[in-house]
């Protein structure tokens, strides 16, 4: 509820106070039909560990030995289907990716697994590659370009300005490490 006194918006209702910049998000808990389907593609594809699994019910996996950024379960969901279109629910999970070669190397993990792109965008803060898991739900794989890179706003009031262009994917491979011998690997990737 918005303090007493609190600004109005554009939108003519009262703006609340800005959430602490620290705050995050921890993790992101998916609904699956498949444990081991959705393991081999989250950690055997992108490359996350598991960190733990409670049977063919849930896993926790990470990046960097955190407790976990991802949870899966087949609590509600065992067996089941992606919802159909034009219901609500997660639109998708975004993977933050921490440099522009490790993005790329996401991308030639998906490459050689011969995942499907949905998508692939610069969006002027972040680039940025769009797929679906195994069980339908959406997945953005970005890096953010650095702030000062960012572009200037559009408009009175934005504090980002943002778009949506078509994403160079042959020069993002080429930013990819072979991980077998540490020279590029976009060149392969791409054929």
């Amino acid at each position: 509820m918005p303090e007493p006194g609190a600004p109005e918006s554009e939108a003519g209702g009262s703006v609340a106070r800005p959430i602490d910049p620290g705050v995050d998000i921890g993790h992101v808990h998916l609904k699956v039909a498949d444990i081991e389907r959705s393991l081999e593609f989250y950690c055997g594809v992108l490359g996350f560990e598991l960190m733990q699994r409670f049977g063919t019910e849930a896993a926790f996996i990470s990046a960097g030995g955190y407790h976990h950024h991802i949870g899966l379960n087949t609590w509600q969901s065992r067996g089941g289907s992606p919802p159909p279109p034009g219901t609500t629910g997660l639109f998708h999970l975004a993977i933050r990716y921490p440099t522009r070669a490790s993005l790329a190397d996401a991308l030639r993990r998906l490459v050689a697994a011969g995942v499907p792109l949905e998508g692939a965008s610069d969006h002027g803060v972040s680039e940025a590659l769009y797929l679906a898991d195994p069980d339908g739900n959406g997945v953005e794989l970005y890096w953010d370009r650095p702030r000062e890179d960012w572009p200037a706003p559009a408009g009175p009031g934005e504090k980002v300005g943002m778009y949506t262009r078509p994403l160079d994917l042959e020069g993002l491979l080429r930013e990819a490490v072979d991980p077998e011998g540490g020279a590029e690997a976009g060149a392969e990737a791409s054929r």
